[in-house]
């Protein structure tokens, strides 16, 4: 299972076209810490995921029985400010991923959030700039 995560900062790459991944350092429970790369649309589609597999935890009978936390939203800029969204959002970002990792265990280790946090090849050799 995963024991923490910290998202430490955010990176430029411009392959395929110009965007922003958060460095997000996670540690399991085994001790062996990894460096993962994720874009904001992923965590956007995790969130899409567990709201569709947890709809209670999820608040959508009753927003009072919400657990899952809230993902900082979508925003639509201007070109020139996409570093400082993305930089907007790193504190945010990473209490939505300490605020995953807490859930019960059905949650905060299903595969869904398991799959997100592991290290794919592309984590392993990131682009050089």
């Amino acid at each position: 299972s995963i024991a923490e995560v910290k998202v430490l900062d955010v990176q430029k790459r411009r392959n395929p076209n110009k965007h922003y991944v958060y460095i997000i350092k996670v540690t399991w429970s085994n001790g062996a810490t990894e460096v993962i790369y994720r874009r904001y649309s992923k965590f956007f589609d995790l969130q899409m995921q567990m709201l569709d597999k947890f709809p209670m935890e999820g608040g959508q009978k009753d927003p009072k029985q919400r657990i899952i936390p809230f993902l900082p939203g979508k925003i639509l800029f201007r070109r020139s400010h996409i570093r400082d969204v993305a930089v907007k959002r790193l504190i945010p970002i990473d209490e939505y991923c300490k605020a995953l990792i807490q859930l019960p265990p059905y949650i905060s280790q299903c595969e869904e959030v398991l799959q997100f946090f592991e290290t794919r090849p592309d984590d392993l050799t990131p682009p050089k700039e």
